[in-house]
């Protein structure tokens, strides 16, 4: 099924790697110009060169770090000197740190806040003109399912990433009817962080191989496996494409049935 991206412009943050790269990478295949974004220059264009010849669009890598408005501003203006407008804004960040409430200082706090919830209000407030225009626009927030249930050792995702479900919320009624907002909710990915995670643990001896060690952490969840990163990229295509036209404010869980939470 063709989701109608062709020709589109999608910006996709914090993706020369993870759910973010999968993001970019399911856009690329349904021929839609793609920008995406990285700190690492040389995972940046690796990634490039590795989607660039998925579909018919051209995909650009822009440098730069969501913590910093200046790279956040450049980001935007990249995208429309390139391409001309942008209809698709996906946002990704990578994840704080973990560990318990006590152990967080304040400068872990700001830092948390700053990169989940400030880099996606500098990049709606960047984006929000050129997404109303010509028709309109997307965005998709990618956050995580501690927003739904709190994960041990994980405060400050568990406290941090619900301002931008508040957020995500608020924008599909103020920047309606041109603009939809959505949202999805990861649950365990098999992301490079996952892969290393895998790794080290087969190292340590807790697994005689990597399947053995990827089997365990699928148990608790119905599906009996944790997800593929494009699995998520497919769902961000959709909400994005006109296939999801009537969704709208709406925050997706994709974790393969393991919330136990009724909303």
């Amino acid at each position: 099924m063709s989701l109608q991206l062709d020709g589109n412009v999608a910006l996709v943050t914090a993706s020369s790697g993870g759910l973010g790269k999968a993001s970019a990478e399911v856009f690329a295949r349904e021929d839609a110009n793609v920008v995406v974004n990285g700190r690492d220059r040389d995972a940046l264009d690796a990634t490039v060169a590795e989607l660039d010849d998925l579909g018919d669009g051209r995909v650009v890598g822009v440098q730069g770090d969501l913590t910093e408005a200046d790279d956040i501003e450049n980001l935007v203006e990249t995208t429309l000197d390139e391409f001309g407008g942008l209809d698709h804004l996906v946002t990704s960040a990578g994840g704080p740190p973990s560990g318990p409430f006590l152990e967080m200082e304040d400068e872990d706090w700001y830092h948390a806040f700053d990169l989940l919830v400030m880099s996606v209000v500098r990049l709606v407030r960047e984006a929000a003109d050129p997404l109303q225009a010509d028709g309109g626009g997307t965005i998709v927030n990618i956050t995580s399912r501690s927003v739904k249930e709190a994960i041990d050792s994980l405060v400050l995702s568990n406290s941090v990433r619900m301002s931008v479900i508040g957020l995500e919320k608020t924008l599909s009624s103020e920047l309606a009817p041109e603009v939809r907002a959505n949202a999805v909710l990861p649950g365990p990915h098999e992301t490079t962080r996952i892969q290393d995670l895998v790794e080290q643990a087969v190292d340590r001896g807790e697994y005689d191989s990597y399947e053995e060690g990827l089997e365990a952490r699928g148990e608790g969840i119905p599906l009996e496996r944790i997800g593929e990163p494009t699995e998520l990229g497919e769902v961000v295509a959709f909400l994005s494409s006109p296939r999801a036209s009537y969704l709208n404010g709406v925050a997706v869980p994709i974790d393969g049935g393991a919330g136990a939470s009724n909303l």
